[in-house]
């Protein structure tokens, strides 16, 4: 009786195989792809922005695929046990509004990420108000800079970062897991 080699079947088979891994990554395959974040001293950088209706703290729809980003980050990156949601606001109008616009801004981001099945228990709602301006207030350019919510990790396995206060100096805005 004859042996057969194997060798070129398995050769076969790893062309097949390989061939098909590179229809699946043309066809859609991309979602098999691990997902990269960047972050930049512990805040999750996002592409997008987070959008809400002029003056309150409904949503846009335009601000679905950066939320959905945060959801993937946590979702993949599960020693993350806090991420601070921070609101911010722009220095017009009333500080005490713009305090309360803020959490109320940051308390709606986390509530839709709880809807969206983020343990409410990693996320802390914090406004800051008008109180940590990126840019001066002195243009509609530079006051759209300071509209904003920022995803800051607060603690990595039960531990502070840095030895710093888990709401980084901004009030509380409420708590995510009451609805």
């Amino acid at each position: 009786m004859k042996k057969l080699s194997l060798l070129p079947l398995l050769l076969l088979l790893a062309f097949l195989l390989a061939a098909s891994d590179k229809g699946a990554a043309q066809d859609g395959g991309a979602a098999d792809k691990p997902k990269t974040f960047t972050v930049e001293n512990h805040e999750l950088k996002l592409a997008d922005p987070i959008l809400f209706f002029n003056g309150g703290d409904r949503l846009k729809p335009e601000s679905e695929k950066a939320l959905s980003m945060v959801k993937d980050y946590l979702d993949a990156k599960t020693y993350i046990t806090l991420l601070r949601v921070e609101g911010h606001t722009d220095a017009d109008g009333d500080s005490a509004v713009n305090q309360k616009l803020s959490e109320r801004r940051a308390l709606a981001v986390a509530r839709w990420l709880v809807a969206k099945g983020v343990d409410c228990k990693r996320l802390l709602p914090v406004g800051f108000g008008s109180g940590k301006p990126l840019a001066p207030n002195d243009t509609a350019e530079n006051k759209a800079k300071n509209r904003r919510l920022v995803f800051v990790n607060a603690t990595l396995r039960n531990r502070a970062i840095g030895g710093m206060p888990s709401d980084g100096g901004g009030k509380a805005a409420g708590d995510p897991c009451v609805k």
